[in-house]
């Protein structure tokens, strides 16, 4: 890279720098390094949440995918349109979860089950985050070692993962939850705007004829462009889209990898509003992710390229492990088309998605090992000195566990399936027992047990046995067609088969109707401290769409505009198949289709960077000013001194 490439790369990193800094004096009780006091706006959740779920892992994955998929991935895509719709309109999950003023979400089931179901699933999400986790630091070493050019040995990988970690640890211990957020905003908002640049840059570079006529090539059977003559192409087909959407809604909120932003909003009511506003700060994202591997797509197969092509190849041919080659194409072949600058960019980009992810990981798991294992064990709290002591010691543990598992573990399949299989070592029985707790009141002790054992089970075997089978093929066809299958497949039958179990298990195993008002902080047992509006529930068409009384001026025009923007897509997937099965629609068709497509995002993606970047300074201002004014509650540590469980009193309705 130019020194102008380094120079971009560099000033992020020193703005993250002195603004993690600043937020050291702000971070004074538990409550501050665990969930930032509860002081986060909209925007701020939004923007910084989003860096730090994707990460550089996500877009090295999504790499993977669209070079892999094209255009078809896309379309399928739009299937989880009407998942998303009622993720974030219902504010399924998120607000309820922040009713139950949890701090993690195991300390919810002691609330709603017991304390030995939440040290269960503590331990068990713990174990599932960090193997889930212990890939990370690899793809991101990869991506700068082929990006960059350094040299690939042992040496330069090594130093590579630690510097990368050492930068995450230094944002995490200054400030916990709160030098987190504040720095993930700073690189979410820098992506943000990277990749509007990155993709128009990428198409004044690769021209749109050459793209149409590159994708048009394709193996039949396998298009890039017709999503309907796309069923040949391996593991990113229809049914992985499928099991996708189904994943999205059974697993929101389940999965704790940045678990401290979902304790984290000013009130219920905001943290719906940051999934809302999620939608549209998503678009940047993923217009970034569809165009940039297929602009390198276009520069591996199209002619017009081939002698700068053929150096990629060259480049990519010298990688040993054949599943990190395809992990590496799209970013072996941006290093031959992007110019100078923009390589800095984009090398910036994955510095940010990295630290910011990683950073929220390190938090998450290293604090939910000490509040969901070691404190419930406890007959008594720590004092707020120690136990901030404790979580920056397990955070650092946490991250010694994924350098070294980086180290010794070899990928053998895709990023989105490995952690797929791997998440649902608790999330296989963790959504059943989670939407339960949450959603039924009927839902019990000894259902949660068992989903919980039986999704995790399911999951690591499923691990075991396509791990044995690498080395040693089985011959049974059970076992054969276990192995046989992908991360997403296996993945789905221990979530059904653990949502079975609880529903089995609580319907027979009947139990006191569990107090949902008290956990939820709700009817009698309503306080004023959480903002909310308290007037009488909506009725007629508020409340077909769940709008309620908290919904004011600017809320609700954003509210419906999400709900008409989404059932318009929506409409679109719907219509799309119906068409297709009638007329068959042409190859022409979709050329077209995908050139609107595109323009449309990107056009859209400008806008909402420029918005949420003022959005989030504004909700950053005036989470400083409540940090700085708040009076500190050193109780407000996850200590449950009462369990609302169904075998305790209290929790009896």
């Amino acid at each position: 890279m130019h020194l102008i490439d380094w120079a971009i790369v560099f000033s992020l990193l020193l703005t993250v720098t002195v603004f993690a800094f600043i937020t050291k004096k702000h971070t004074k009780s538990v409550s501050d390094f665990l969930a930032a006091n509860r002081t986060a706006g909209r925007y701020l959740l939004s923007v910084a949440s989003g860096i730090a779920s994707v990460g550089a892992i996500s877009i090295v994955a999504g790499f993977e995918m669209y070079y892999k998929a094209g255009f078809s991935a896309t379309w399928w895509q739009l299937m989880m349109v009407c998942v998303s719709l009622i993720i974030s309109l219902s504010g399924w999950f998120f607000y309820r979860f922040r009713q139950t003023r949890a701090l993690t979400l195991a300390q919810f089931l002691e609330i709603r089950y017991s304390k030995k179901l939440r040290i269960f699933a503590g331990v068990l999400g713990w174990l599932s985050g960090i193997i889930n986790f212990g890939i990370f630091p690899a793809v991101g070493a990869r991506f700068f070692i082929y990006f960059c050019g350094f040299p690939d040995t042992t040496f330069v990988y090594v130093l590579i993962m630690m510097i990368l970690l050492l930068f995450a640890l230094f944002f995490t211990f200054i400030g916990g939850q709160i030098a987190v957020m504040v720095t993930d905003f700073i690189q979410g908002t820098f992506c943000n705007i990277a990749f509007v640049v990155a993709v128009i840059v990428g198409l004044c570079i690769i021209d749109w004829g050459h793209i149409i006529e590159t994708l048009t090539n394709a193996p039949q059977g396998a298009s890039l462009l017709d999503p309907f003559k796309s069923t040949r192409i391996e593991d990113f087909n229809i049914w992985y889209y499928l099991i996708l959407a189904f994943t999205m809604l059974y697993s929101t909120g389940v999965w704790q990898g940045n678990q401290g932003y979902h304790a984290a909003a000013i009130n219920p009511h905001e943290a719906r509003m940051g999934k809302i506003l999620s939608g549209w700060r998503i678009l940047a994202l993923n217009s970034f992710l569809m165009i940039i591997p297929v602009c390198a797509y276009t520069f591996m197969h199209n002619p017009r390229f081939a002698q700068a092509a053929e150096q990629a190849r060259a480049n990519i041919s010298n990688i040993i492990n054949p599943q990190i080659q395809e992990q590496m194409t799209t970013i072996v072949a941006m290093k031959f088309f992007l110019p100078t600058g923009v390589m800095g960019i984009m090398a910036a980009v994955m510095l940010a998605a990295f630290i910011g992810n990683i950073d929220t990981y390190l938090h998450s798991w290293g604090s939910i090992f000490i509040q969901d294992v070691v404190l419930p064990l406890r007959k008594k709290p720590f004092a707020p000195k120690q136990h901030m002591n404790l979580l920056r010691w397990s955070i650092l543990g946490v991250a010694f566990f994924i350098f070294v598992f980086s180290l010794v573990f070899r990928q053998t399949e895709y990023i989105y399936m490995f952690m797929m299989i791997t998440g649902a070592i608790f999330m296989g029985g963790g959504g059943a027992v989670v939407f339960g707790g949450l959603y039924w009141k009927r839902g019990t002790t000894t259902a949660a047990w068992g989903a919980l054992i039986t999704g995790s089970s399911l999951a690591v075997a499923s691990v075991i046995v396509r791990q044995i089978h690498q080395t040693s093929p089985f011959t049974g066809k059970i076992m054969s067609y276990i192995a046989s299958q992908n991360g997403a497949i296996l993945s789905f039958y221990s979530s059904i088969s653990a949502v079975l179990i609880y529903i089995i298990l609580s319907l027979t195993y009947k139990r006191a109707i569990f107090n949902m008002d008290r956990m939820l902080h709700r009817g009698k047992y309503t306080s004023i401290e959480e903002g909310e509006n308290k007037n009488l529930p909506v009725r007629g068409f508020r409340a077909l769409i769940g709008m309620g009384n908290e919904f004011q001026g600017r809320d609700k025009i954003l509210y419906l505009s999400t709900i008409v923007w989404t059932l318009l897509w929506a409409g679109v997937f719907i219509i799309g198949l119906i068409c297709n099965t009638i007329f068959d629609l042409k190859i022409g068709f979709w050329t077209t289709f995908w050139k609107y497509y595109v323009g449309l995002m990107l056009v859209l993606s400008i806008i909402t960077t420029i918005w949420f970047t003022f959005g989030g300074i504004l909700d950053l201002k005036k989470m400083f000013r409540l940090l700085a004014s708040a009076k500190r509650n050193d109780l407000d540590d996850g200590f449950v001194v009462s369990g609302h469980n169904l075998d305790d009193a209290p929790g009896k309705k």
